[in-house]
């Protein structure tokens, strides 16, 4: 049987750590309130029907499917992560970009803009006003960072 899922929600966290980049992550995803479940990443389909929600407090535990951008980086570093989402006109569902890298805000709601416009060309669709979700984060000295930002299905 194949999983559909009926709802989703977006969130974001950021994060940093004087020991490892992973605590930063483990911080960053606590942050979001997605550090105490199985991440499994998917990819970037919104299936028709699906709506969008509040967060939602998740079981300790649970195996939760998610599109999930996260940007890693050390002192001194500008670092980015995002989600872009938007959904078809013709009403059938919609898309999810995720995005990462060494950039500010602004520069990272550009590359989804591109990413988004791109997926909507190659599908010869039109997509309706985009929404973004974008963490930015100046590493501190002796620090790593951690940005992240995740569609959460449901």
């Amino acid at each position: 049987m194949l999983t559909i899922p009926t709802k989703f929600f977006v969130t974001s966290g950021k994060a940093v750590s004087r020991v490892t980049d992973l605590n930063a992550f483990d911080k960053a995803l606590l942050k979001a309130g997605i550090g105490e479940q199985n991440l499994v990443s998917v990819s970037s389909i919104l299936p028709p029907k699906i709506k969008q929600v509040q967060k939602k407090k998740l079981p300790r535990g649970a195996i939760v499917h998610c599109v999930l951008a996260q940007m890693r980086g050390g002192e001194g570093e500008t670092i980015s992560a995002g989600i872009a989402c938007g959904f078809r006109e013709d009403g059938e569902g919609g898309y999810v970009a995720e995005g990462h890298g060494h950039m500010n805000r602004r520069a990272m709601k550009e590359i989804l803009e591109w990413k988004m416009d791109e997926m909507a060309k190659l599908r010869n669709v039109e997509i309706a006003p985009i929404k973004y979700k974008i963490e930015e984060l100046s590493i501190p000295m002796d620090h790593y960072g951690v940005c992240l930002a995740a569609v959460v299905y449901l």
